[in-house]
């Protein structure tokens, strides 16, 4: 086997594990492909004779990679947020490559991928490459440019977001879950009393301008007005998660973010609901996973 041929089949054995590393890291399919592909120009463009662990330089070299593109991603503000949401991971053809699905649609979830999507660059690179994947901290630091120490504190940070403080054990959590959820079936079902019933009497909805019809009032106030509203569609691509520490909604149909639904209970029904879909306004959100 020459040199070349040798190379190109140590690489292939760690592609599926290249290409999970930068799909976490992007939550794009087509980027993570970019990634690794990279990675390998990269690879046939170095020496490698020198390195005992070639599975761990090529995902040094992928984090790198993604870590520029997420920089990229950050510093290019004249394109909204919501076009960096995460795509969904699954099969773009029928009898799409087994290891393809294999490596993409085992357990990251959308809901993390938005999440992650809120990081820091540095923040998502230690976070994924520690929590899920088991880098250490030393291997991390010189990729983020920190000391161990601070890359440890990078991923600490991102896990608390990710992890919502471990609000999502507390009592109110549990019992805003039960309504919000409540709330969801009963607006796909477009059960109008099921949604009344969650409804505070003094209930208020405000919306961003940018997502209503022409004409269309900002603030509705009344349960049966706001009954109304909330029937009017989007609910089946809506799934719950934390806003700002409590429990709201996030809809992002085909992986797309388009709007956050905030809400604010009293009594256990839901007293406000606040229609985020500015990207300014998402940007400054603090979203988290529900398990």
């Amino acid at each position: 086997m020459g040199k070349d041929e040798g190379l190109t089949e140590r690489f292939e054995e760690n592609r599926s594990h290249l290409r999970a590393v930068a799909y976490r890291m992007l939550g794009s399919l087509s980027e993570a492909d970019d990634a690794v592909q990279e990675a390998w120009l990269r690879l046939n463009r170095s020496d490698t004779s020198g390195v005992e662990n070639l599975g761990g330089w090529l995902t040094t070299i992928v984090a790198r990679v993604c870590l520029d593109m997420l920089r990229s991603r950050k510093s290019q503000r004249e394109e909204p947020w919501g076009e960096h949401v995460p795509e969904p991971a699954v099969s773009r053809e029928a009898g799409a490559d087994p290891e393809h699905e294999a490596v993409l649609a085992d357990s990251v979830g959308l809901a993390l991928l938005v999440v992650l999507e809120t990081l820091a660059p540095a923040e998502r690179l230690a976070f994924v490459l520690h929590d899920m994947f088991a880098v250490s901290f030393d291997e991390i630091a010189p990729i983020v440019g920190r000391t161990p120490a601070a890359a440890r504190q990078l991923a600490s940070r991102a896990r608390r977001r990710v992890q919502g403080s471990d609000t999502a054990l507390d009592a109110d959590i549990t019992r805003q879950r039960e309504v919000v959820e409540a709330f969801l079936a009963a607006s796909r079902a477009g059960d109008f009393e099921a949604l009344l019933a969650v409804l505070d009497p003094d209930i208020v909805l405000r919306a961003d301008r940018a997502i209503l019809p022409a004409g269309a009032p900002a603030e509705v106030r009344g349960p049966e007005a706001v009954a109304r509203r909330a029937g009017k569609g989007g609910a089946r691509a809506a799934r719950p998660a934390l806003v700002n520490g409590a429990v709201g909604l996030v809809v992002a149909p085909r992986g797309k973010l388009i709007m956050v639904l905030r809400f604010t209970f009293a009594g256990g029904k839901i007293t406000e609901i606040d229609v985020v879909a500015d990207p300014e306004r998402l940007r400054q959100l603090e979203l988290a996973v529900l398990d």
